[in-house]
């Protein structure tokens, strides 16, 4: 909760007047060393196949890498009308059963909340939106779901946690990723502002909020469910777990590209349409 309202009070302020990004990825470090001082870190991580893999003491970084990054990601990512508090929902939902499955009634009580407070928000931020979170309330979200694969970890020692806090959020790591590296390879600056996502690209293309947003919640939902079925030890999900998101989000970005590809193929091959991912 203290890490939660570093990050809130300095995303008020940016809101409010601007603030630098170098600024604001310090005080999200800050946050996030807050969080590890505390609490702790993840020391080691279960992958399918693969069997439990020993971090140790790496697992600081590791951490602290995982929380500022999807802190930012998930503010990168509240571009439109209700993709933020979609993906909430239905990540919250994934972490109020899992941590009831486990045991873990306090972190269960926070999903409740999550949920909660996102269905309430997203009946006023439905395209078009009347209301919007801002920064306040995105960077809060993702530093909370960055936070409860560590949280269940620490209280039930279940190594697997960890990959279920990706999926349950896969959308948004996937996003934020691939247009991160597609602009370090253009050499672009990577924390000036821009409308590369490639959720933004398919809103440029034509597509509306509401669909975006249905088809990244869509794909979050997949997410829960793979990892849910991976909790439960169903047969064959270790191979669901890690092969059918390596298809469905290489898939978003190939269904982008096609998109921006159809303008391109009328206008003939004098388009200057960028529609590289």
């Amino acid at each position: 909760m203290l890490g939660a309202l570093v990050v809130a009070a300095i995303s008020a302020v940016d809101d409010l007047c601007g603030v630098s990004a170098p600024a604001r990825l310090l005080v999200h470090l800050f946050a996030a060393a807050i969080f590890v001082a505390f609490a702790g870190f993840v020391s080691r991580i279960y992958l399918p196949f693969l069997g439990e893999l020993e971090w140790g003491w790496l697992g600081v970084p590791i951490t602290l890498l995982w929380m500022v990054g999807l802190t930012n990601a998930y503010n990168f990512m509240d571009g439109i009308d209700g993709i933020a508090a979609g993906q909430a929902i239905v990540a919250g939902s994934l972490w109020i059963v899992v941590a009831l499955a486990l045991g873990a009634s306090a972190l269960a009580t926070l999903g409740v909340l999550i949920v909660g407070a996102s269905w309430g928000f997203l009946l006023h931020n439905t395209p078009p939106a009347r209301i919007f979170m801002g920064d306040v309330g995105s960077t809060v979200l993702g530093y909370t779901f960055a936070a409860l694969p560590v949280l269940s970890f620490l209280q039930t020692g279940d190594a697997r946690l960890f990959l279920v806090g990706i999926l349950c959020v896969a959308p948004f790591v996937f996003d934020p990723t691939v247009t991160m590296v597609r602009r370090a390879r253009q050499r672009e600056n990577i924390l000036q502002a821009h409308r590369s996502h490639l959720y933004q690209r398919l809103v440029i293309a034509g597509y509306s909020h509401r669909n975006v947003t249905l088809l990244y919640s869509g794909l979050a939902l997949v997410g829960v469910l793979l990892a849910f079925l991976w909790v439960l030890d169903v047969p064959g999900s270790g191979w669901l777990a890690l092969g059918l998101p390596g298809l469905l989000c290489p898939g978003l970005w190939r269904f982008v590209a096609r998109v921006e590809a159809i303008p391109i193929q009328l206008q003939g091959p004098t388009s200057t349409i960028d529609n590289s991912a």
